[in-house]
């Protein structure tokens, strides 16, 4: 089993959500987030005064699955999320050792 992560542009979310699911992945979890990379941040201007924005505002997402279906899941997240602008986001990939469902207690692929 793969957990990826993928911090996005909050605009793209919805796009990659909806292809997502038609690729078949049951659930992902969402979670806004504010950081920085190549970036930087940028500068904003409130009431004639400029100030920096060190960290950016982000959605993090996080989808299991398993290791059969990673380079398609990955591939439709570059493929949706991509605006080839800087800050387009990053994709981590680990393994998880183990997934259960609280409910039942499965386990493993089962859980997903």
């Amino acid at each position: 089993m793969i957990k990826i992560e993928a911090i996005i542009r909050h605009f793209k979310l919805e796009d990659v959500k909806n292809a997502l699911t038609q690729q078949g992945v049951a659930g992902m979890t969402i979670t806004e987030v504010r950081g920085f990379g190549r970036q930087k941040g940028h500068t904003e201007t409130y009431r004639g005064t400029e100030y920096a924005v060190d960290f950016v505002p982000k959605v993090k997402l996080e989808v299991a699955v398993g290791e059969e279906k990673l380079q398609s899941v990955v591939d439709t997240i570059i493929r949706t999320a991509q605006t080839g602008q800087i800050g387009d986001g990053k994709i981590f990939v680990s393994d998880l050792r183990d997934t259960i469902r609280i409910r039942t207690g499965e386990t493993g692929n089962d859980a997903l």
